[in-house]
């Protein structure tokens, strides 16, 4: 049964993985953007709730109404200046850029919220568990952020594939010029897309600081692990982000079954395997010649 549980596990912070790992690959599919930027930006959204849920009286729980829409505002505006003149260059400048913008975000959350480790607290919220059997425990809120992360994606492929703005960010995706060409703003539309990862990742931010301390340095683990979901599942695909989430996820908690050293090791060597076996992912789409 432990093993079970081990499994269980592995698909319920998978779910977090794929929560994490959705805005990076949303932005790279459309813009070509990976953007070093995006663990940290996570972690100043659960310092921005821990600051407004007291100021405003709102509990922790539904301070998202705040924080998700500043982040969407925020990605649009970035997008359309710094992102947008970066990517006006060339993809490493945007490379540079957004590390650049790591490098401002961890020590502005270092100089404002100190070096000391914050979570958010949610209270037993956090501590409720299903226990089907002795050996068998799960949390009732990994379950929430499982199915949170499942609905996010479900609206995105819904969102990109059945209205007007998420064919028009698929077209400027696939032939920016052609786009172009048919009167299609690909700045705006890029910023749009822009303001959906920065929504997401504030989600990913604030179940992060609800379910674990956190603090100015978690950024670097939560980038790495959402970037080899999405490798895992193969870039531009969303819902194999999801499967890539569990999949790491599933391959951590196996490997810390065999011994709790091997648990990150154990889901480098799975982000490994598939790039040298599939280097396109899981479900990613091969590259047309």
């Amino acid at each position: 049964m432990a093993w079970v549980n081990a499994l269980l596990q592995g698909i319920l912070i998978g779910g977090f993985y794929a929560l994490f790992a959705c805005g990076l690959s949303l932005l790279f599919g459309v813009m070509g953007i990976i953007n070093l930027a995006h663990g940290d930006l996570a972690v100043i959204a659960a310092f921005i709730a821990l600051t407004i849920a007291p100021a405003t009286g709102l509990p922790i729980v539904w301070s998202f109404v705040l924080v998700v829409p500043i982040f969407a505002i925020g990605g649009y505006l970035l997008q359309r200046t710094l992102l947008q003149a970066s990517l006006d260059r060339s993809p490493f400048t945007t490379l540079l850029v957004t590390f650049g913008l790591s490098v401002v975000i961890e020590n502005v959350v270092l100089e404002v919220f100190t070096s000391n480790g914050q979570s958010l607290n949610i209270g037993s919220l956090i501590a409720n568990s299903f226990n089907p059997s002795t050996a068998i425990s799960i949390s009732y809120f990994s379950l929430v952020v499982l199915a949170i992360a499942v609905v996010v994606l479900a609206c995105l492929q819904l969102f990109l594939s059945k209205t007007m703005t998420g064919r028009l960010i698929r077209a400027v995706a696939d032939d920016r010029e052609a786009a172009q060409l048919s009167g299609a703003n690909y700045r705006h539309l890029f910023a749009i897309a822009a303001a959906i990862a920065f929504a997401t990742v504030a989600l990913a931010g604030m179940a992060y600081g609800m379910y674990t301390e956190f603090s100015f340095s978690s950024g670097s683990a939560n980038l790495l692990f959402a970037f080899e979901a999405v490798v895992i599942g193969g870039i531009g695909s969303l819902w194999g982000t999801l499967v890539g989430g569990v999949v790491l996820g599933i391959a951590q908690q196996v490997g810390a079954q065999i011994n709790p050293a091997y648990q990150i090791l154990a889901g480098h060597l799975v982000f490994l395997a598939v790039l040298a076996i599939r280097p396109r992912g899981l479900f990613g789409v091969r590259a047309a010649t």
